[in-house]
């Protein structure tokens, strides 16, 4: 059984070796053995298989090429390269589920399939352009349960898990929906008791993959769904209103560091003669407003609700008194 793995692995790093020569012409021992991740002596082997098996593959000074004209049809994915095209741009993302090998491998299928000119083009896009979802500040989710939950959502498995909550550490059964990824964080769409909710994978802190399975809900739809509860989501941003008032400066940093409602509602305020501006803008709660405002320090005040400029008021003299020995 070992020996027939070790085989298929062999099999599908010559069919590589062909492929990459079709799709990119002329490549180096040293350039096979590091696309492939295995020694320049393996890739000289290799290529004395490939002859012996009447692939037309020769070398000069300058490296391996196929013979002009000679193109293999054997480009077939695999269910797992199936599986990693939908992540064929996201590298990262296909690399933190496991699919990383499959999707580089359906990606060299597919430029080999294409013609001469459409591979030129798709090589001349995979140059210029490349996609990085997370955020500067921000390299990535660390999830150590997500493999095993990709799993699960693709067998429609049941799991159980252990989740850490903002308050507490509960247990739930779930059925597992979909992964999404947002802004380099990935979230489990799944259906718990009667109701349909959202989780963060790298909130889960335990995850057993049960034997039971779980019936597809009728017309559910995961970007459907996702939109809904960003909708919503975003309506429970908005708690209440504040009357601030905003320096020039501030108003240009407003988009960076509150978003675009505040932006958008503080670019509408009225203009005062001393050059700030005075506007209504929403604001998800009293405590989560204060963090945001002091972000801005001398260039925002707020008028009102009064218990939240109490706590801002409250805040910068607890600052004030930690630096009063300090300041000359």
């Amino acid at each position: 059984m070992v020996g027939g793995r070790l085989w298929a692995v062999r099999a599908d790093r010559l069919l590589s070796i062909v492929l990459l020569l079709q799709s990119r012409g002329r490549l180096t021992a040293a350039q096979l053995a590091g696309q492939l991740g295995v020694s320049v002596r393996t890739i000289y082997r290799d290529m004395l298989a490939l002859g012996t098996a009447g692939i037309p593959v020769y070398a000069d000074p300058a490296g391996y090429q196929l013979v002009d004209g000679y193109r293999t049809q054997l480009t077939g994915l695999t269910a797992d390269e199936a599986r990693g095209l939908v992540l064929a741009g996201l590298p990262g993302p296909a690399a933190q589920l496991g699919l990383a090998g499959a999707v580089a491998a359906a990606q060299l299928k597919l430029s080999a399939a294409l013609p001469d000119d459409l591979r030129e083009r798709a090589e001349r896009m995979r140059q210029r352009f490349h996609l990085d979802a997370p955020g500067w500040y921000h390299d990535g989710d660390h999830a150590d349960h997500l493999a095993a939950v990709a799993e699960a959502v693709w067998h429609q498995q049941v799991v159980a898990v252990r989740y850490e909550t903002w308050t507490s550490v509960v247990e739930r059964r779930l059925e597992p929906y979909g992964l999404v990824l947002k802004a380099g964080t990935w979230y489990l769409v799944a259906g718990a008791k009667t109701a349909i909710r959202t989780y963060k994978v790298n909130q889960i802190l335990d995850l057993t993959v049960l034997p039971e399975r779980f019936d597809w809900p009728d017309g559910f739809d995961l970007a459907g769904h996702w939109r809904d509860h960003i909708v919503e989501f975003r309506s429970r941003l908005h708690q209440g209103d504040a009357w601030v008032r905003f320096s020039p400066a501030a108003l240009d940093r407003l988009p960076h560091l509150m978003g675009r409602a505040v932006a958008d509602a503080a670019a509408a305020g009225e203009r005062q003669p001393d050059g700030w501006t005075l506007a209504c803008v929403p604001i998800e709660s009293e405590s989560h407003a204060e963090g945001l405002f002091l972000r801005l320090g001398a260039e925002v005040e707020v008028l009102s609700p009064a218990t939240l400029r109490a706590r801002i008021a409250a805040t910068v003299a607890c600052l004030a008194a930690l630096y009063r020995d300090t300041v000359s």
